[in-house]
């Protein structure tokens, strides 16, 4: 069964089209990730899950529950750790969690245990008495996961989970949420660190403009990459050897034979070889590999391309 599930969904505030049909299959289990930039309809995708934007069309469903026809089940299997701080600030946080766990049906006094694991898991169980609003910013963040975690939910839901928090603190959580994935909790994960996507998440998919603009796994989307070879030589040149004609780019800056290639090992073998035929001298050579972050930036502005183009090439754009 598909933890998460939806199907043409969309969106529309007013004018404004959130989510453009958007399709997406996350299995039981799985660490999956949801890119995008800044409005490209992450925490409206969420909140339609999570019961707090009703959809204007299509379908989502959680673990085969409808998120709307059947909301109660639905939002039981989640678990959601928020972007904003929405906390009762008036209550210690121990007990902001066992109200949070009796919400959902937990026992008071299984409760009462469930919060003092979270908060333990969290490393903040020392803080049990303190009310939110005294917490450091670090400890709020822990709070949010921890407060997440409480119902022992089969889907755990983080919304930027580790934005503005210091590195120590980003590892710490990634390492708590990699231990529940592993022991069968499903994950989304919206984020905005590259860095995160490619540690943690089995698949991701990139959202752009309301639309998903691929589903792959970390790896595929670095094979799209190039590998980057600078080649210094004994003297400058002005231009490639016009021997190098392989399946690969060349150019030349700063007097240095630049090549870019989805192979570098096999095509820098080749390039020597050519290099030391024409006469030239290596002096260095320095090698460098796309970044998924590049790849992602370059992937939602071709999007966002092809999108205005069709835009204005027919004057309007799909109604919702």
């Amino acid at each position: 069964m598909a933890a998460i599930e939806t199907d043409d969904l969309r969106k529309r505030y007013g004018d404004l089209r959130a989510l453009k049909g958007v399709s997406l299959e996350v299995d039981e289990g799985e660490f999956f990730g949801l890119l995008g930039p800044n409005g490209a309809g992450k925490t409206t995708f969420i909140n339609i899950l999570v019961g707090l934007v009703r959809k204007s069309g299509g379908e989502a469903r959680v673990f085969g529950y409808d998120v709307e026809d059947d909301y109660e089940e639905a939002r039981d299997a989640i678990g959601l750790a928020p972007q904003e701080f929405n906390v009762d600030r008036f209550f210690p946080i121990e007990e902001v969690l066992v109200h949070k766990a009796g919400y959902h049906g937990v026992p008071k006094d299984v409760a009462k245990e469930r919060a003092e694991e979270a908060l333990r898991t969290v490393g903040i169980y020392d803080k049990r008495d303190t009310r939110f609003h005294w917490l450091s910013g670090g400890m709020k963040r822990r709070f949010m996961l921890a407060r997440a975690m409480v119902t022992e939910p089969d889907l755990l839901i983080l919304d930027e989970p580790t934005a503005g928090v210091d590195v120590q603190l980003r590892h710490d959580l990634w390492d708590i949420i990699k231990r529940m994935n592993e022991e069968g909790t499903t994950v989304l994960l919206t984020t905005h660190y590259i860095e995160e996507a490619e540690r943690l998440c089995d698949r991701v998919a990139i959202l752009d403009e309301g639309e998903v603009v691929e589903v792959s796994t970390p790896d595929e989307l670095m094979g799209r990459g190039k590998d980057t070879v600078r080649v210094k030589l004994s003297k400058d040149i002005e231009e490639p050897p016009a021997t190098l004609d392989g399946d690969y780019e060349t150019r030349v800056e700063d007097g240095e034979l630049v090549v870019e290639t989805r192979n570098a090992g096999g095509t820098l073998a080749e390039v020597l070889r050519e290099l030391d035929r024409a006469g030239h001298e290596v002096v260095d050579i320095e090698m460098s590999r796309t970044s998924l972050e590049e790849i992602f930036v370059d992937m939602t502005r071709s999007h966002e391309d092809v999108t205005r183009t069709q835009t204005t090439g027919d004057g309007q754009g799909d109604g919702a």
